[in-house]
């Protein structure tokens, strides 16, 4: 392939990333905008292997077949409510691969293998420096998310060790040291050549950084991590691109890496909380205080219901929002949920659904659940438009929210979500909130919500409490 032909079908995949990126900003066109993705990738990958002459094919063939049939049991067979760990574990493998690749190169380079029959190879120039950096990043930002996403996913799936939030009053200090370390050893990579000993330690110090970077973040944070560690394994891949002089790895990473920190900067102002907050403040912030206990909270005042009462509650009102959280994908009630919007719309009521950014436990995660059951887009609010008309909401109903919803970050500044934004269903003329228990949320609080005088509770699961609603607003209705 001459050159000038690899540069035009190189710049037709960048366009199709790029285009297929814009597309999967709306619902609509989401699904054609993966699949353009995917083709410019393909295109991408192919261009790659016939430019370069790559001469060990079955060893690649092999590795797509291997990596591609993991990929596809994985995406078959992981439950929607496991999602965010997946992509916590692919985030780390991108990473990983950037990190191996990059060493690879450095482990490659001419003057650093002995040539055939083991003679040294010929002297050469000494590598080159913006080579040696990129190197260098690769592997350090790919190790830190390696590591750091293997604890992500460990404090999802509450494994362990990763069950609780480790921390001590020297750690902010322990991470900056040893990142002013793996720099240091950075350094002395560039300067010196490139010897491998400095390549393993940067890798070494890195997996250890990451470690003790996310160890001590509340889970309720991990939306907000996962964003950023997918914005890590980009930018390990566009300094991957520089090493192997490869312009579409470049974009593609640096796609990946602006996306995630745009992500992360939405996150982090629908809780009204920096970057910095979320990664050195521990788990959700707030203010020294005095935390008032569940029993002080709820104290005889909670008001249990029953499918039928909550149909009569149903009856006669015309706008209706309801709240989806954790528990809803915990219970995998977006199907049942679907199926009462349906029915309350025929009666002749409004159905909207109020996301918050933060709910689940992954950027999307609810609108993920909700899109599977197909419920129109159009019907998806954000929390501020939401807020907006919550006055005028007859009744709100929250399925297995419960931080998201809480009024104490409003009312209470020793609180742990103070100054957080929340969905204001305590304005809304009535609430109902369906829930197995009044067990806190991941911020470890009581939620007066739940006690209030216009909400009652359907302590059910999810999916079968939703069912006998719609039964019981069938059976009201005749």
């Amino acid at each position: 392939m001459t050159p000038a032909l690899v540069q035009f079908i190189q710049l037709l995949a960048a366009l199709a990333f790029i285009g297929g990126l814009r597309m999967m900003a709306h619902p609509r066109t989401a699904a054609r905008g993966n699949l353009l993705a995917a083709t410019g990738m393909l295109v991408a990958i192919v261009v790659t292997l016939l430019d370069r002459e790559i001469i060990g094919y079955v060893t690649i063939v092999l590795g797509i077949v291997v990596g591609g049939g993991a990929g596809a049991l994985m995406a078959l067979k992981v439950r929607m409510t496991s999602m965010p760990q997946m992509v916590a574990l692919l985030n780390g493998l991108g990473g990983a691969a950037s990190a191996a690749v990059a060493s690879a190169e450095l482990l490659h380079m001419p003057g650093s293998v002995p040539a055939a029959g083991g003679e040294a190879s010929p002297a050469v120039a000494s590598p080159d420096p913006i080579i040696l950096i990129a190197i260098a990043l690769s592997a350090l930002i790919g190790a830190v998310t390696l590591s750091g996403s293997v604890v992500a996913w460990g404090k999802l799936e509450e494994r362990g060790i990763f069950r609780r939030d480790w921390s001590f009053p020297g750690l902010r200090v322990l991470n900056a040291a040893l990142l002013a370390v793996a720099l240091a050893v950075a350094l002395v990579l560039v300067l010196s050549g490139g010897p491998a000993w400095a390549l393993v330690l940067i890798v070494l110090i890195a997996i250890a950084l990451g470690v003790t970077s996310v160890m001590p973040i509340g889970g309720a944070d991990m939306p907000v991590v996962i964003a950023l560690l997918n914005a890590y394994s980009g930018t390990a891949a566009a300094a991957t691109g520089f090493v192997l002089k490869n312009p579409l790895l470049i974009i593609a990473g640096s796609l990946v890496g602006a996306s995630g920190l745009i992500l992360c900067r939405i996150m982090c102002r629908a809780m009204n909380r920096s970057l910095a907050n979320v990664l050195f403040g521990g788990a959700l912030g707030g203010q020294a205080g005095t935390r008032s206990s569940a029993d002080e909270v709820y104290g005889g005042r909670v008001k249990g219901s029953s499918p039928e009462e909550i149909a009569m509650m149903f009856d006669g009102a015309r706008r209706v929002m309801i709240v989806p959280g954790y528990g809803m994908a915990v219970a995998q009630a977006q199907h049942a949920v679907r199926d009462l919007y349906r029915l309350l719309e025929s009666r002749g009521a409004q159905v909207t659904f109020a996301i918050h950014p933060v709910a689940g436990r992954m950027p999307g995660h609810m609108n993920v659940l909700l899109a599977e059951a197909d419920i129109p887009y159009d019907r998806l609010q954000e929390m501020d438009e939401s807020n907006a008309i919550m006055d005028q909401v007859d009744v709100a109903l929250v399925v297995g929210a419960n931080d998201v919803v809480n009024p104490v970050a409003r009312t209470d500044p020793g609180s742990p979500i103070a100054g957080m934004p929340i969905i204001e269903v305590d304005r809304a003329r009535a609430c109902i909130v369906v829930k197995r228990s009044l067990s806190p949320g991941f911020a470890g609080i009581p939620n007066p919500l739940f006690a209030a005088e216009h909400s009652v509770m359907l302590f059910a699961d999810a999916e079968k409490g939703i069912r006998e609603v719609v039964s019981a607003v069938k059976e009201l209705a005749g």
